[in-house]
């Protein structure tokens, strides 16, 4: 029988068709299942509920239509009242601090959950951006927790959190970046420096002292809190000297003790005791605070020595300190030791080369003493910043207009008032850290503050009151004592 011609290539010619038909049927059929292909179905951002009508904002900029992504991803915020340990896909995006008043003698938030933190009342508080935080706001503490001590509690830490199957494929590289970039306040950035008022180790205290047996006695209630900060200053007018004695303004050696005992880092020497047991003992003083690593300002072994000022470089910040004597005696003029004395030409000099390095200034002026005493009640006199003297207010408000950030009265026996004012911050003077004077209630107080410097700026200064009595062993003031003690001076402010 005869074969029908083609019918062989059309045999192969179905193969091939039938082929290409069970090829495509597979090669299409797994891109239906899989989603991949012509069948693919691009990923989807999902914005959780718990965004912030601003973070989406900011999430859209970076998830554009242009961003073609395998796998869905959803994004999630929450706060946190402690910084947890940030698990993959997850990153501080804000820390918020809870501040109010400058002059509010407030220090603390109770809260029992996070939720808390955002009430619909006036609470006296208000939650702000940590960067936008400055000394002209008071930061307060949650649950007893001041973030500026920790870092890691005392705020609001606000996460977002990215969770996506094809998360370090596709979502980490898009927003690490972003994330990465931002900046807070660290441990490691934030200096502190404790500043204190007079330190007159002397009189009734040299005969303790040798009842005692050392200096550390003194600073047994005071010198764990002190010792904690970078840096501790204090303002000392008496010298060592051998002739210490149960009346004059000299100290016996052994009160270096005292002053170790509370980290001293920073001696101020413009006083007008230091020179009262005589010039041998001023310089020998001042080789005791340099055999002791202790930098000294607004003093020294000659005039030019005094004049010079502490140009400090810690943890990435400029500090510059000056410190002058104002007519109460002490100042050197010559190559004899004393106190830095005080010219305006020179101040407006120093502040203003201070100030081209970018540095924030601290000044320290020994003006002269409102001394308005009395044994047997609160004398309130010299809570006011005045004095018979002079002009005090004009002239330390005319040292901020000169481009001071931070002017400090160091000679006051009793702590006077503050004020925001211009662009700084002035405490017109801070009392008695050490001393014997403890006949006059308000000679036997102290305040203590302790600035936070972050990027050569004044980021806060907390307020500390101290207290002591006959001991001469000074003492952190008790709470209550305290807001009542701060709310004095605080109405009194000019």
């Amino acid at each position: 029988m005869e074969k029908r011609k083609g019918s062989g290539a059309k045999v192969v010619l179905g193969g091939i068709i039938g082929f290409v038909i069970m090829f495509a049927a597979v090669f299409f059929g797994v891109q239906f299942f899989t989603k991949t292909g012509i069948f693919r179905i691009p990923g989807v951002v999902y914005y959780d509920e718990s965004l912030l009508d601003t973070e989406v904002a900011m999430l859209s900029e970076i998830f554009t239509e242009e961003v073609d992504l395998d796998k869905d991803v959803t994004i999630t915020a929450r706060n946190e009242l402690v910084l947890p340990e940030l698990s993959e896909g997850e990153f501080l995006y804000q820390i918020a601090v809870p501040v109010t008043d400058f002059y509010s003698t407030e220090t603390n938030v109770e809260v029992a959950s996070v939720d808390e933190m955002f009430p619909n009342c006036d609470c006296g508080y208000e939650l702000i951006d940590v960067n936008e935080l400055d000394f002209t706001k008071k930061l307060l503490s949650i649950n007893d927790e001041y973030y500026l001590d920790t870092f890691k509690s005392g705020a609001v830490f606000r996460i977002i959190s990215f969770t996506s199957e094809k998360y370090t494929e596709e979502i980490e590289p898009l927003v690490a970046g972003e994330f990465d970039g931002l900046e807070f306040p660290e441990a490691d950035e934030v200096l502190t420096l404790a500043q204190t008022g007079v330190t007159a180790l002397s009189r009734r205290m040299n005969t303790k002292i040798a009842q005692v047996g050392g200096g550390a006695y003194f600073a047994e209630n005071i010198g764990e809190f002190l010792s904690s900060f970078d840096l501790t200053h204090t303002s000392n007018e008496s010298s060592f000297s051998s002739y210490a004695s149960s009346t004059n303004i000299c100290s016996d050696k052994r009160f270096i003790e005292t002053l170790t005992a509370i980290g001293l880092d920073i001696v101020e020497l413009t006083g007008n005791h230091n020179q009262d047991c005589g010039d041998a003992s001023a310089r020998e003083t001042i080789d005791i605070y340099n055999e002791n690593g202790i930098l000294i300002v607004g003093g020294g072994k000659t005039a030019a020595e005094a004049a010079v000022p502490l140009e400090i470089d810690e943890k990435g910040n400029g500090v510059t300190m000056l410190a002058y004597n104002q007519s109460t005696g002490g100042a050197t003029y010559d190559d004899t030791p004393g106190a830095n004395q005080y010219y305006e030409d020179v101040a407006a000099r120093q502040i203003k080369e201070a100030k081209a390095r970018g540095d924030l200034v601290i000044l320290d002026v020994q003006y002269y003493e409102c001394a308005e005493y009395d044994a047997t009640y609160e004398k309130t006199t010299c809570d006011y910043a005045n004095s018979s003297a002079g002009d005090q207010v004009g002239l330390f408000r005319h040292l901020i207009d000169m481009g001071a950030d931070v002017v400090v009265g160091t000679s006051a026996h009793q702590p006077q008032t503050f004020e925001l004012y211009g662009d700084g911050v002035i405490y017109y003077g801070l009392g008695n850290l050490f001393f014997d004077q403890s006949w006059w209630p308000g000679t036997t107080r102290s305040l203590i503050l302790v600035h936070h410097i972050y990027k050569d700026k004044l980021l806060q200064t907390e307020i500390v009151p101290t207290v002591y009595d006959a001991s001469y062993q000074t003492r952190l003031m008790d709470e209550e004592t305290a807001t009542w003690f701060l709310n004095r001076l605080i109405s009194e402010r000019p």
